[in-house]
């Protein structure tokens, strides 16, 4: 069973990773998919796979349930340019910074930690910091936010101060979280507090420039929550839907304004927010059919 399946930064390769323990590299140039690594290191099934940004060459991040992760890099080649053991159970997630941050991974557990991993300059060095206790019984995803500092007051003479790194995380206790660096460690900011069963994604959207963050949260609860804030500090939920199954993925576009769901009911959906502030379903596919209403086709 293939668990995750990302594109990289110029959609010219396809990483993949199942539960025979492999992650997988395709060339899908010119509209063919060829095999070209088949990357053994795990020992378990791996859950979730993550690209760094080109800046940094051609990395890759995996995560397993063996409580491994590792990071791939290709040159002559891919090869293991780094391997990660500091978690006592599963690893769920992996995700990178963004690259204005450098080189940092953030990665989820099932022992109820994350773990930020920095690199040194040249990337021969990895220095992990953990954040214990994070979620109890485990943490299934994180997430970063962008690394724009937005002005609320849109004042073109404030001069707002480098922007704060931080993370959105999703668990087993029911909780979405906010942390954020606060000089060599990292703090709790929020306590998001909606759903009612096992979080199992979330999702920061990316920065746009409008003077506000969205996050998408999904759960066992069937509900996928979408909270915003104009200072990062208050967030005030909206329930997008309350779908037929449980919820494992949510996904923002690049340019942040479509929002896509994917569940148990084997459908993806896309969602856009219209002009009265109201999250519209603006296509669902259901076993390769696709439906969309044709005056929102332009939006995609």
């Amino acid at each position: 069973m293939i668990h995750d399946a990302e594109l990289d930064y110029y959609g010219l390769h396809l990483a993949t990773c199942s539960s025979d323990h492999s992650v997988k590299i395709y060339d899908i140039k010119n509209g063919t998919q060829t095999l070209i690594s088949d990357l053994r290191g795990h020992y378990g099934p791996v859950w979730q796979i993550g690209w760094a940004h080109p800046k940094f060459g051609n990395l890759l991040a995996s995560c397993s349930y063996d409580r491994k992760v590792i990071i791939w890099k290709e040159t002559a080649g891919w090869n293991k340019l780094y391997e990660y053991s500091g978690h006592d159970s599963s690893v769920n997630s992996v995700a990178w910074a963004p690259h204005d941050f450098g080189l940092m991974l953030a990665c989820g557990s099932s022992d109820g930690a994350i773990s930020i991993l920095s690199a040194s300059a040249d990337g021969s060095a990895w220095d992990p910091k953990k954040i214990p206790n994070a979620h109890t019984i485990g943490c299934n995803a994180v997430s970063w936010c962008p690394a724009t500092s937005f002005n609320p007051a849109f004042d073109a003479n404030a001069r707002p101060g480098p922007p704060v790194k931080r993370i959105v995380s999703g668990g087993c206790d029911n909780l979405v979280k906010i942390w954020k660096e606060d000089g060599d460690r990292w703090v709790e900011e929020s306590k998001l507090e909606v759903h009612s069963d096992w979080v199992r994604d979330v999702a920061w959207v990316p920065s746009i420039g409008l003077p506000r963050s969205l996050i998408a949260s999904c759960s066992q609860d069937r509900r996928v929550i979408i909270w915003s804030s104009e200072d990062n500090l208050t967030w005030t939920p909206t329930v997008l839907n309350t779908f037929d199954d449980v919820v494992w993925n949510v996904s923002w576009s690049l340019t942040g304004n479509i929002l896509s769901v994917s569940g148990g009911d084997n459908k993806v959906s896309l969602w856009r927010e219209n002009n009265e502030g109201q999250w519209m379903c603006i296509s669902e596919v259901n076993k390769g059919q696709g439906t969309m209403a044709g005056s929102e086709q332009r939006a995609l």
